[in-house]
């Protein structure tokens, strides 16, 4: 008897018999292995004559297609037979209690973003975004910002090279600059996002968040800027009324610029935004300096425009009621269970999220 019989018949033999998963893989392996019995066999073609050589190939080939077959043919009915056991074994009891189902909560940061961005584009903003590692021209050159300014130094900018050409962006303001390098006027965008600065404490934070604001048109004056602050502050508030008040300031790339206080009064331990006599700081803006149209290429006896910016975190602590910024980052899933809005419970009617 060949050596191909003996195999056939041996395995054949040993296939008939009651093997477990782990006893056909021991099979495969033995055959069908780098150095198994047929692959051997393999390994001999180049050595038989040529006049054997076709036929020994081809009784090869069967008696491998049989055996894998039959490997194939085992593994499949012993996996059938251990998924119809569990099946006869294992039942579902219907009397069981549902299983936990923890929802997750929108951050408040998330809900006031969204709520910005959807005021904005109520009056035609269109949201605009940039990279939070930026050049050094993008975050102060282009936005006039001298050399010798305070801002420029280590312990305000997180500069990632010694040549201080990279850092984290100190504010959202870049993103004005890359919109109005890549397009024409006129420009009405907000850009809101993370940015950095070294500084930390109960009402700052390393990373904080900003929404840059920008309309350049022709015609353009402090009034407009004027109109749409109130319409926004009224709409973020949910308030009629607004005190309003612009105090004259000083920013390198707006010209003249103000910083903006609303009114307000404490009821009950709250914040009560747009009443009473005392006055809080929430924004900063102005006319964007004819130097930084100058630097994107804008003319500035055709085209003028106002910028503003506007940190996220501090107005959803006053409309939420925070009192200390760095809890927005401690992770904590009792504070944002509290805090945090349903993600489900969303009127199709209203422009933000419910709470």
């Amino acid at each position: 008897m060949s050596d191909l019989k003996k195999i056939k018949n041996e395995y054949l033999l040993k296939l008939k018999s009651k093997l477990n998963l782990s006893d056909i893989n021991q099979i495969k392996s033995e055959l069908f292995g780098k150095n198994g019995l047929v692959s051997s066999q393999f390994k001999k073609i180049g050595t038989i004559a040529q006049s054997d050589r076709k036929k020994f190939a081809s009784d090869l080939n069967i008696i491998k297609d049989e055996l894998q077959n039959i490997i194939s043919s085992k593994i499949n009915e012993i996996e059938n037979s251990v998924i119809n056991e569990k099946l006869e074994k294992e039942q579902i009891d219907v009397t069981l209690p549902e299983r936990p189902f923890v929802r997750g909560k929108i951050h408040p940061v998330s809900q006031t973003i969204d709520e910005i961005s959807s005021i904005f584009s109520e009056i035609g903003f269109s949201v605009e975004e940039g990279p939070d590692v930026e050049n050094e021209y993008n975050n102060f050159t282009a936005l006039n910002t001298p050399d010798n300014h305070p801002a420029r130094d280590m312990h305000d900018t997180f500069y990632l090279d010694e040549k201080k050409q990279r850092l984290l962006r100190t504010h959202t303001s870049p993103v004005q600059i890359r919109t109005m390098l890549k397009d024409r006027p006129p420009f009405k965008i907000i850009a809101p996002g993370r940015t950095y600065r070294s500084d930390s404490d109960q009402t700052h934070a390393p990373m904080f968040h900003q929404v840059e604001g920008l309309h350049i048109d022709k015609n353009i004056n402090m009034s407009h800027l004027k109109g749409c602050l109130n319409y926004f502050i009224k709409e973020f508030f949910e308030v009629k009324k607004i005190k309003m008040r612009f105090r004259p300031s000083h920013f390198p790339f707006t010209e003249p610029s103000a910083e903006v206080d609303i009114g307000y009064e404490i009821k009950d331990g709250k914040i009560i935004i747009g009443e009473g006599d005392k006055w809080l700081e929430i924004l900063g803006c102005g006319m964007v300096h004819p130097n930084v149209l100058r630097n994107v290429k804008v003319d500035p006896t055709k085209f003028q425009g106002y910028a503003f910016g506007i940190g996220i975190d501090r107005l959803a602590m006053l409309k939420y009621g925070i009192n200390d910024l760095r809890a927005f980052f401690e992770c904590d899933y009792r504070w944002l269970n509290h805090f945090g809005f349903d993600p489900l419970d969303v009127p199709t009617n209203y422009r933000g999220l419910s709470r």
